[in-house]
């Protein structure tokens, strides 16, 4: 059997985001028929010879029947490709993105930018996020708000990019010896119920769309997970950001953030290893969605010299990601909800559904199923 062709970036739900019909500015809604040679509707159905409806930029139909196709409606003939839905990555930083600019570390690109230059720059992993067939992102940490701005300009049909769900600033603890004179908190910082009250209300005030919390060590070339928020401080976050209708995804490396985390209601958790039997029957009880960002390690591991890592993490991180795929495999037989996010940062926009992929062939090459998926 020959392997299916895949249009990349042309997913049925990318119609109403993409540049081919989220720029018409005109009240008129052009038909137009889309014919692929196969279509997955992500409800256990493969159509052949399926034909897409437009409107506008609303899907109207899906037929197999060319009688469907309304009369002046212009066809498009992707017959030899495979149509899939819009694929959802629910862990992205969007703004942290750069080029490779040769003799220069990316974490050097990254520093001290100003935010008018990020946005601009980072239309260029958008774009493809939503050529690798992701439509809608969740973006999980950003400086200055500049995620909002980006979510905003796509959502004018100002830059073209998959949809955006932001938190604006994650909270964290603090982390940066006091300085004399006048220093007023970085945004997202909160020690203590009331801070954390108060930094959620603000992300919320801002526009963010989910509130982020950071409830371990643990990032880029550190896999570290030793817990920084309490579970009281947890709990106070996710009652505020429930409190105004918003999800709260937590991150934690370790397994001691992550049981709290659960305890504390929220609704997904990030990255987490070495979680106990517990935790993950508690997750599976509350329908918690574990989003597990195994591949972006594998993204470190290869391109450590030119992000400007040390060299010796290397073992650290192989290790991680072997107990990260075991913990994995341990929540999807418990049955756990997955969700698929690769936590794509600098110039790994385009590897997002890698993250799914590795999952279904590492994870689950032994359990006769695959995780949950998300589509948009």
């Amino acid at each position: 059997m020959k392997p299916m062709r895949f249009l990349p970036g042309l997913v049925l739900a990318a119609f109403c985001v993409t540049g081919i019909f989220a720029q018409q500015k005109s009240n008129a809604k052009p038909v137009k028929a889309v014919r692929f040679g196969k279509l997955w509707d992500a409800r256990g159905k493969l159509w052949t010879n399926a034909i897409v409806i437009i409107e506008g930029d609303r899907i109207r139909n899906v037929a197999a029947d060319a009688s469907a196709i309304p009369a002046g409606a212009e066809v498009i003939d992707l017959s030899k490709y495979t149509g899939l839905p819009g694929l959802i990555d629910v862990h992205t930083h969007m703004t942290i993105y750069t080029d490779e600019t040769p003799g220069e570390p990316m974490l050097k690109q990254t520093a001290n930018v100003n935010p008018g230059y990020v946005v601009f720059v980072a239309r260029k992993g958008a774009m493809r996020t939503l050529e690798a067939g992701v439509t809608t992102v969740r973006d999980l940490g950003a400086d200055q708000y500049m995620d909002i701005a980006m979510r905003d300009l796509i959502n004018r049909g100002e830059m073209i990019g998959p949809r955006m769900f932001v938190c604006g600033y994650g909270l964290y603890i603090t982390n940066t010896p006091y300085k004399p004179g006048i220093n007023p908190p970085a945004g997202g910082i909160a020690d203590g119920v009331p801070e954390v009250l108060k930094a959620v209300r603000q992300q919320i005030a801002a526009g963010a769309d989910v509130i982020k919390m950071y409830a371990s060590t643990g990032t880029d070339d550190d896999v570290t997970g030793f817990q920084t928020y309490t579970f009281e401080e947890m709990k106070a976050a996710v009652a505020m950001a429930h409190q105004f209708g918003k999800k709260i995804a937590i991150h934690s490396y370790g397994p001691d953030g992550a049981r709290d985390a659960v305890r504390a209601g929220t609704d997904s958790l990030e990255h987490a290893t070495d979680m106990d039997d517990a935790t993950i029957q508690e997750m599976a009880k509350r329908g918690t969605f574990y989003v597990p960002t195994i591949d972006h390690n594998r993204y470190y591991l290869d391109n450590w010299q030119k992000i400007g890592y040390a060299n010796g993490f290397q073992e650290k991180t192989k290790a991680f990601i072997e107990r990260n795929l075991e913990t994995a495999r341990r929540a999807h037989k418990a049955g756990v909800k997955f969700a698929m996010g690769s936590d794509a940062i600098y110039t790994m926009f385009g590897q997002n559904t890698r993250a799914r992929a590795r999952l279904v062939r590492e994870s689950w090459n032994d359990a006769g199923a695959g995780p949950a998926h998300c589509n948009d």
